[in-house]
């Protein structure tokens, strides 16, 4: 159901602290977009024109021009009787997001196999390291940027700048997922140990299955979303 109006009005409020780029308008949108994604302004939640501009300290039309940004974006939806809402996902929009990751993230692993040179692979090892440092302290909070950066870094490596940016154009959905995903603390576990065998195929520059781990691994992070999902009542 549809939270009241202001309800998340701290959210915004910490929003004032994050810089404004280009314009004012795009600052606000940049900034309502990353509350979004993660998780300040869960699904459902009402964004309210006026109490955003009152929170900081602007006028309405920044943020109109940012809330008509967003709902383009598909992070924002109108409800019925006027009024945005954080968008939330339906079993098919999971559905479709994942299958398409599934292709093109594996692509661009294989690539990465292939096309790595000698030297490449310590970041990725680091990332590892740093992932299974605040694994340990049961920091599972840090896992999703850490994860996100393992697998831009693994990407990045397939030197495939058109690749690559298919799949940044996901990247805002794909974070949201990641943020249902590694809060379980077993799913988390079994991530690190996906993203050691990937590396270790990396390693032997085995195409073939570096492309299997990556799918399987992006496949078993929607049997847990659409889990969550049903589990939701949604």
């Amino acid at each position: 159901m549809p939270e009241a109006a202001g309800s998340h009005i701290p959210a915004f409020e910490r929003l004032n602290s994050l810089p404004v780029r280009r314009s004012l308008g795009q600052g606000v949108f940049e900034n309502l977009k990353r509350a979004i994604i993660e998780g300040d302004l869960p699904p459902e939640s009402r964004i309210v024109e006026s109490r955003v501009a009152e929170a900081l300290g602007i006028s309405r039309t920044p943020v109109r021009e940012a809330i008509h940004k967003l709902e383009r974006e598909g992070l924002l939806r109108q409800g019925p009787r006027g009024g945005f809402f954080v968008a939330g996902l339906s079993s098919s929009d999971i559905e479709e997001t994942f299958g398409i990751r599934s292709v093109l993230e594996s692509y661009a692993a294989r690539l990465a196999a292939l096309r790595h040179q000698e030297g490449e692979l310590r970041p990725l090892e680091e990332k590892l390291e740093a992932y299974e440092k605040s694994l340990k302290r049961g920091d599972l909070d840090l896992l999703p940027r850490i994860n996100t950066e393992f697998h831009d870094l693994l990407y990045g490596l397939s030197r495939s700048p058109r690749l690559i940016k298919m799949i940044n154009d996901l990247r805002d959905h794909i974070y949201r997922f990641r943020l249902v995903i590694l809060r379980i603390e077993e799913m988390a576990r079994l991530s690190n140990r996906d993203h050691r065998l990937m590396l270790k195929a990396m390693r032997e520059r085995d195409p073939d299955e570096v492309e299997r781990l990556v799918r399987e691994h992006i496949l078993r992070g929607q049997s847990v979303v659409l889990r969550e999902f049903d589990m939701a009542g949604n």
